[in-house]
């Protein structure tokens, strides 16, 4: 971990730090603030009805009615400072959490537990925006506010300090007991939310091929198991809920029943029992508010300690910005696993292509070719060997910098709600209009752009669902291209697109080479690798032949298909 990942939270924390000191001094405030009341009635009890005067009980109601006003503004000041304190949190973390929450999906394997960096921000701040803060601000108050009933009389302090003692025996007991049950709470809901997720971005397939009901049941029994886990710990905070309660309200009939025994023996006077009573009421509020937020609390706290693993993550910055790549893209004995697990999907694999150089990478599904082109592009880091771009090492580079000398199109293509020429611009809101249409001119997508409803402005909705599935493929296709990429991965980029849409990547990606870009066609389809004039064969991870492509061609040809090596989609080739 860098030295700004560690110190990323704690510098968010700092920032806030005179804000929760004010919270700290304005709650000293209040907390004085809070005898108003006690003190009052004693007056009235000892003062006022024995020398029976309006005009002092007129008088100490008007100093009541100011110090409330006063203690009104400044609780309502307390809870606005707490809110901007979450909401500072909240904008020093979000950028941070949300690049993390990126980098744990590209990551994190299946195996990996369910982490969302974003959810749990959120989780601290309706924290911090909650009244559970100001009952922590409170309760250090405790023993003040005890002190005051011992000065009333020794017996009276003793019993209500024994009933906060076992008022606070059993918030930590709270602790103890709800801090697995919420995280596994918490830990469940965040796959109920995965799934959900999963089954919105694939309502078309699901609809297709009759997978509701079988989802349902799959939905219906995770939300069952959920509801289990979060009553669980809703009944276990109710149970502690309802003895703390009832131990107030005992603690108070006590205070009252000995105040009154006091009273009568001449020890105490009224006022000083109605006094008691109401402090020792207020003493302990704050720990019954305290447990009736215990469970956000808990959630917020596990929340803050998944976002410091989470910061833990490896983070790469790079002071000294290299030079973009111009010349030679070299694989050195590349080997990839999956983010998650230890078996290598591809290994050994080693090659060098130099500017305007194409390379096709052909093989049987499930032989590696889509994880070789992640290793080529960084997403996915070598488990061995190196790639390495005009000498540098991937790894060597800053990741914003590398993304502009590297165009990359998955299989699986994926646009972001906005515009088409948002999505082509690679979401930077200040590219400019002429290199937008340039890379469409180049995928041979400016035409078809031109009759959507708004042209480059058109709306393409969440994941691009108001496009076709070749016209998704032709606008991702353009933001590969976009800047003069030196480096570009396509990943089956024929595979929604037409005969005119073919020709038109065929035309896009000999210019590129012809432009002194390197490109790397991943592909199934014979027509997306006439443009590249070498291929490299792989097979079950390994490298099976590699050379000039037809040179290529016409061995894999003459081998027969039962030795291994022959392909179906070569021979059509």
């Amino acid at each position: 971990m860098t030295g700004t990942s560690r110190r990323l939270i704690g510098d968010a924390l700092q920032s806030c730090r005179s804000a929760l000191v004010s919270v700290g001094v304005v709650s000293l405030v209040i907390n004085i603030l809070m005898l108003t009341g006690p003190m009052f009635m004693l007056q009235v009890y000892d003062r006022v009805l024995t020398s029976r005067s309006v005009p002092t009980l007129v008088s100490l109601a008007a100093i009541v009615l100011g110090l409330y006003a006063f203690f009104g503004i400044l609780d309502g000041l307390r809870s606005r400072i707490l809110s901007r304190v979450g909401e500072r949190l909240d904008r020093r973390l979000t950028g941070a959490s949300f690049e993390r929450g990126v980098l744990l999906a590209r990551m994190s394997g299946r195996k990996s537990p369910p982490l969302d960096p974003v959810r749990d921000l959120d989780q601290v701040r309706q924290f911090l925006c909650s009244p559970g803060p100001s009952a922590l601000f409170d309760m250090p108050w405790l023993p003040i506010y005890l002190g005051v009933v011992f000065l009333f009389h020794p017996a009276l302090g003793l019993l209500a300090t024994i009933g906060a003692l076992i008022m606070c025996v059993l918030i930590g007991l709270n602790e103890v007991m709800s801090r697995k049950p919420i995280a596994a709470a918490t830990a469940h809901a965040l796959k109920r939310q995965s799934l959900a997720e999963g089954a919105r971005a694939n309502a078309d397939a699901i609809q297709a091929m009759g997978m509701a009901a079988g989802l349902r049941r799959q939905w219906t029994n995770l939300n069952e198991q959920n509801l289990a886990l979060q009553g669980s710990v809703a009944d276990d905070s109710a149970v502690f809920a309802a003895l703390i309660k009832t131990s107030r309200f005992v603690l108070q009939s006590a205070i009252l029943g000995v105040g009154a025994y006091l009273a009568i023996a001449g020890s105490i006077t009224p006022g000083i029992l109605i006094a008691a009573a109401i402090i020792t009421a207020r003493a302990v509020a704050p720990i019954e508010m305290a447990v009736s937020q215990w469970r956000s609390f808990v959630a917020a706290r596990q929340g803050l300690q998944r976002l410091r693993r989470v910061f833990d993550l490896p983070e790469v910055t790079r002071e000294t910005a290299l030079p973009l790549p111009s010349k030679l893209l070299q694989v050195e004995g590349v080997s990839v696993t999956a983010p998650g697990s230890k078996a290598p999907l591809v290994e050994a694999v080693g090659f060098a292509l130099k500017s305007g150089d194409g390379l096709g990478i052909i093989g049987p599904s499930g032989s590696g070719k889509s994880t070789l082109g992640r290793a080529l592009v960084g997403t996915w880091p070598a488990l061995r060997g190196s790639v390495r771009l005009d000498g540098a090492d991937l790894v060597q580079w800053d990741p914003e910098r590398l993304g502009q000398a590297i165009g990359y199109l998955p299989q699986d293509v994926q646009l972001f709600p906005g515009t088409v020429a948002h999505n082509i611009a690679r979401l930077n809101p200040d590219a400019p209009s002429e290199a937008i249409i340039e890379a469409a001119e180049r995928a041979g997508a400016h035409q078809m752009i031109a009759q959507l409803p708004n042209g480059y402005d058109t709306e393409i909705g969440e994941g691009g669902r108001a496009l076709s599935g070749g016209q998704r493929q032709r606008i991702a296709l353009a933001r590969a291209l976009y800047g003069d990429p030196f480096l570009i991965v396509l990943d089956e980029p024929n595979s929604d697109l037409d005969a005119e849409g073919e020709a038109a990547l065929t035309q896009a990606l000999q210019a590129m080479r012809d432009r002194g870009s390197i490109v790397i066609v991943i592909a199934h389809r014979p027509s997306a690798i006439q443009v590249v004039d070498s291929l490299l064969l792989l097979k079950d991870g390994r490298m099976r032949a590699y050379g000039p492509r037809d040179e290529v061609l016409r061995k894999l040809m003459s081998v027969p298909a039962r030795g291994g090596a022959g392909l179906k989609i070569v021979a059509e080739a």
